[in-house]
């Protein structure tokens, strides 16, 4: 079994890490917390009452945080001329097809987001080996596969986040920075909250929200009291 370190273990110290606390005193713990030597991501991971091996209860969706993620998001958009040049000049790190194409099949997917257009999807589809484990496979739903690039790209870039329930029921993301002010983190949190909330499947059975974290990247998790999110399910 891993042992947590002496920083880990004093952290813990500092709150009481078995009472479930209002996300506002949470957000305030958690970035007293993050003393680590660089900006930790604020992370909020939420258990959810359904069988992912289901299709009607796979969870997943996008949202745009008010605030972003305050991470800068590498964008490749696979399109042909002369829709590459739109990507570019809408903010788009990477553009093009053949190129980027057989980069990706020599290994290369140093990329945070891949937006595709729709009539090249029948070659960017042959990648699903390479892109797929990775979370970059582009798809209709999370509004990555499109004609309207500019918006995709400027909306990525603003703090767009794509979410998705893993194999044993949770959504774990990263909603900010703990450096963001109190206010911008829970604004971050009940919009990201609200869309899991309406993203519920009609066939998801008992309670639907289990249970609710928030961490740093470096640091203990911290109960939250889901009642005090205020949002109806």
């Amino acid at each position: 079994m891993k042992k947590n370190g002496k920083r880990y273990r004093a952290l813990i110290k500092s709150y009481n890490s078995n009472d479930i606390y209002p996300y506002q005193d949470a957000i305030k713990i958690v970035k007293q917390n993050a003393n680590a030597k660089f900006d930790e991501s604020f992370e909020v991971a939420i258990k959810l009452g359904v069988d992912p091996r289901k299709a009607d209860q796979l969870v997943r969706g996008t949202v745009s945080l008010p605030h972003g993620t305050g991470k800068k998001v590498r964008v490749l958009v696979l399109t042909k001329e002369p829709r590459d040049k739109e990507a570019l000049e809408a903010g788009a790190d990477y553009a093009g097809f053949e190129e980027y194409i057989e980069k990706i099949k020599a290994g290369w997917t140093d990329v945070d987001v891949i937006i595709a257009t729709p009539d090249v999807m029948a070659e960017v589809g042959k990648l699903g080996k390479i892109l797929g484990p990775r979370g970059l496979m582009p798809n209709p739903k999370s509004g990555t596969v499109t004609f309207e690039i500019a918006k995709a790209v400027k909306d990525v870039k603003a703090g767009k986040i794509e979410y998705r329930v893993d194999k044993t029921g949770n959504v774990h993301v990263s909603i900010g920075k703990c450096s963001f002010e109190p206010e911008k983190l829970a604004e971050n949190i009940t919009t990201f909250y609200s869309s899991i909330v309406r993203a519920k499947p009609a066939t998801a059975k008992g309670k639907y929200i289990k249970s609710i974290y928030f961490c740093s990247t470096m640091g203990p998790s911290v109960a939250i009291n889901e009642q005090s999110l205020q949002v109806k399910e």
